[in-house]
């Protein structure tokens, strides 16, 4: 089955206009009236020529495109690698859009569905008019102008592609990139199936492939899997992806349980992550999340089946809990999901994260932690800002399942080791320095005990990753040429990284 398809709708911010392009296009229907096409092209440009036959518009739609551009000062002069205003070349791309889906296809709100060939012309057009363009989908990412643009350009907002099909055998389900995890994990619940998602269910499942000559393309382990192994880890370089399909996982009644506990406690709680590392999480079942805050530590410990007490956790059983938020309980995905979800707030602040990876160390984590709780509480006191500090356990079946699928260009060690993250938030933008030079310090302090303790791995997760990492340049060379390369196949006029905003692109990395 297709890895991904290219429906729904795609929401466009310009300088001037917010577009969003609607399920029903204006090219359809009967058309009788003939243009003179050969006449008007012999009067325009070859390269304008050549876009507005790659739109495969009827005549009309085509006639009107082809008198609005015709004279028009600064895509002439843009065409002539001359002198051009940006601002207007802007609004000019806005307009086209417009024209060519029709007024009843261009909306000022978002909409929930929208045809494939649309989506293709959009970045037909955004690829003629070289306008700067920004893709967001869940807003995951704080880093600036990675899903956001603030100057002159076009921002392709996916968040109406959210739908969420599961096959009649049950063993896939298709999700559109703009909906959230608890959405997926709701729908999922009544068939008794889940799948590999994020824990928190505002986090937008995310997504990209479209060719950037504005083809439309599938990629799967049989289909394009040069392009199905880039697209697990490879950024925002290939295209922009409007679907996923996902194997589901026979999994719905599960046991958890989450409690509170003091930031004196927390080394004998790093020592317990440690020890179940080294032996519970053995039992493939068994998963413990672990966030440490400023003024407590919370630990949830997750199997994936109905039980009581599993052994696995034993290094965790004998610390005594302050608060025990969720006792023990056969509940569901779902259940769990929503109760994850009440402990985040959604108030606007500012934000930031930062990523490292280490072996399992119970040392090096102790020694890591008490170096960032100093400058946390620092920082805290200075500026109210907050932050916390979060083991990612990331056993060695992981790292074989994602080699037995299709693979990745991550560059993985083949052994168990964590991923550390930080979640920071704060109020003032005059702040903005003093606040993150805390995770910054704390992420070269994992690679210089880590080093010293032989500890240390040099990978980092992108989605952890803060805007001046560089995750990419982590993954080794034969992967990052290899990535370079299938760049260069899907997207030969590297739109994606020329025009792009910002972001973990291939093109930046030295």
């Amino acid at each position: 089955m297709d890895v991904v398809d290219v429906i729904f709708t795609y929401f466009c911010l310009l300088l001037v206009c917010t577009l969003v392009i609607s399920p029903t296009s204006a090219t359809s229907g009967a058309l009788s009236t003939v243009y003179s096409w050969d006449q008007e092209r012999a009067n325009m440009d070859s390269q304008t020529v050549a876009f507005l036959s790659s739109l495969n518009l009827p005549p009309v739609q085509a006639h009107s495109l082809r008198t609005k551009l015709a004279g028009e000062p600064d895509l002439e002069a843009f065409l002539a690698a001359k002198d051009y205003n940006e601002a207007s070349l802007t609004s000019l791309a806005c307009l086209v859009a417009r024209m060519a889906l029709g007024a009843t296809s261009v909306d000022l709100e978002p909409v929930d569905q929208n045809e494939t060939d649309n989506v293709s012309t959009i970045v037909k057009i955004v690829r003629f008019f070289k306008t700067k363009f920004a893709i967001r989908s869940g807003g995951h990412s704080p880093n600036p102008g990675w899903s956001s643009i603030d100057n002159q350009g076009v921002l392709i907002d996916l968040q109406r592609l959210k739908d969420i099909t599961i096959s009649e055998d049950k063993k896939v389900v298709s999700l559109g990139p703009g909906g959230r995890w608890g959405d997926v994990f709701e729908d999922l619940d009544p068939h008794g199936i889940s799948v590999i998602g994020g824990r928190i269910p505002q986090v937008g499942v995310a997504g990209l492939i479209l060719g950037a000559d504005g083809s439309i393309t599938n990629a799967n382990a049989q289909q394009n899997p040069d392009l199905f192994w880039a697209l697990k880890g490879g950024g925002p370089n290939f295209g922009i992806v409007t679907r996923f399909d996902l194997y589901t996982i026979p999994v719905h009644k599960i046991w958890y349980q989450v409690a509170i506990y003091t930031t004196d406690q927390v080394p004998t709680i790093l020592d317990a992550f440690a020890q179940w590392q080294e032996n519970g999480a053995g039992d493939l079942k068994s998963t413990v999340a672990l966030i440490i805050g400023i003024e407590t530590a919370t630990v949830g410990l997750i199997y994936s089946e109905p039980t009581e007490k599993p052994a696995a956790f034993d290094p965790f059983y004998g610390i005594h809990a302050t608060t025990v938020a969720v006792p023990p309980t056969n509940g569901t995905v779902l259940s769990l999901t929503q109760i994850l979800g009440t402990t985040f707030s959604n108030v606007p602040q500012r934000h930031d994260y930062r990523g490292a990876a280490t072996k399992v160390d119970a040392q090096l984590y102790k020694q890591v932690y008490t170096f960032w709780k100093e400058q946390a509480l620092a920082v805290h006191q200075a500026t109210g800002g907050n932050m916390t500090f979060t083991l990612q356990p990331i056993p060695l079946n992981l790292v074989k399942q994602g080699q037995a699928k299709g693979g990745n260009p991550l560059g993985l060690p083949e052994i168990d080791h964590q991923w550390w993250t930080t979640l920071v938030d704060w109020q003032n933008a005059k702040d903005d320095a003093i606040v993150r030079a805390a995770p910054i310090a704390t992420s070269e302090k994992w690679k210089e005990l880590g080093q010293q303790r032989d500890s240390y791995v040099p990978f980092l997760f992108m989605n952890d990753g803060s805007r001046d990492q560089s995750p990419l340049s982590l993954y080794g060379s034969d992967n990052l040429a290899k990535l370079r390369a299938v760049s260069h196949k899907y997207d030969q006029s590297q739109l994606f990284q020329t025009l792009q905003n910002n972001g973990f692109l291939l093109s930046r990395v030295e």
